[in-house]
């Protein structure tokens, strides 16, 4: 359970910026823990979330939410993976619905770092001892393919090519309704929700650049199919993007989804969807030029059983 502190603002400018007034008033704190704080929602001024940096004139109210701590370094659990492929520089696997990737507040075991650490003795640490390894997420109840790092030189060679988005990175989504189009492209800033830390939004404030490719493989009655291409990585950017499209995923509680399977009139298709019970996504295919060997090289997954069976159950009913 988080830990709240809450504060009024001094008058007359003596508060200063945000994380230094945060900073000083809860003991303990450093600045660049305020900071992670802000980033992640955790801190609201007058409920809404702000950047560090903003000058607080005073008589604001201040909502801090501390996280509990986690463990220093996680622990090796036996957990199954699904291997897709291993060597001396980096393992890939197929994540499945439901695992977190690394630990964090609130998810102490259980992750994908636990299981491989399990798996394997010789992750990296340059990604930190809760994340070694891990170059890249996606998030709990999307499943697919995953790269991690076993050494530095794999860990910096996978993230340079993240940073200059070079990386290939392949989705599928079913979301609700039917594009008017076949092929699109969905680009804007993606940021923290002003009011709600657990969204995103594409109306932050303070958003990071996103844009996100799509094209339609099949449509349904009221469902589409997308295939779906990152040109960038930001959190929850594809949910992000296709909920505010007007296109939720399939499932997705966060943005929507879920909801619109209550207006679903088949009854076996709503009984598909509510079993399926997370968004409607996975992560088919992941290219990337090996930070060893030079060589690109290609990861692909089928669809996991749960969409599958939407799937083929919409596609009986057309035929």
């Amino acid at each position: 359970m988080d830990t709240t502190y809450e504060f009024i603002a001094p008058g007359e400018g003596e508060a200063g910026r945000l994380d230094q007034f945060v900073a000083r008033s809860v003991e303990g704190m450093t600045r660049s823990t305020v900071q992670r704080l802000i980033d992640e929602g955790r801190v609201t001024v007058d409920g809404k979330v702000e950047k560090p940096s903003l000058k607080l004139r005073g008589g604001e109210r201040i909502v801090v939410a501390v996280p509990p701590p986690a463990p220093a370094v996680p622990e090796a659990e036996e957990i199954p993976l699904v291997i897709l492929h291993e060597d001396s520089d980096l393992v890939v696997v197929n994540k499945s619905a439901g695992m977190v990737v690394h630990p964090g507040a609130g998810t102490p075991g259980g992750t994908l770092v636990n299981a491989l650490l399990a798996h394997c003795t010789d992750l990296s640490g340059i990604g930190g001892e809760i994340r070694p390894g891990i170059v890249h997420r996606i998030d709990k109840d999307t499943t697919g393919v995953l790269v991690v790092a076993k050494n530095d030189r794999s860990h910096e060679g996978l993230a340079r090519q993240f940073r200059e988005h070079t990386i290939k990175r392949i989705y599928l989504a079913l979301v609700f309704g039917s594009p008017k189009t076949d092929t699109g492209r969905i680009e804007g800033a993606i940021g923290r929700h002003p009011t709600d830390r657990l969204r995103m939004s594409g109306k932050a404030k303070h958003g990071k650049h996103a844009v996100t490719h799509w094209k339609v493989l099949a449509r349904y009655p009221g469902m589409t199919l997308l295939r779906l291409r990152l040109e960038t990585g930001r959190t929850h950017q594809i949910r992000v993007h296709l909920a505010e499209s007007g296109h939720p995923l399939v499932g997705d509680e966060v943005y929507g989804g879920a909801g619109r399977a209550n207006d679903l009139r088949d009854p076996v298709l709503k009984k598909l969807v509510r079993e399926l019970g997370r968004q409607a996504l996975h992560a088919k295919t992941l290219g990337f030029i090996h930070p060893a060997s030079g060589s690109y090289v290609e990861f692909d997954t089928e669809l996991p059983d749960d969409m599958a069976r939407i799937i083929t159950y919409l596609e009986q009913q057309g035929a």
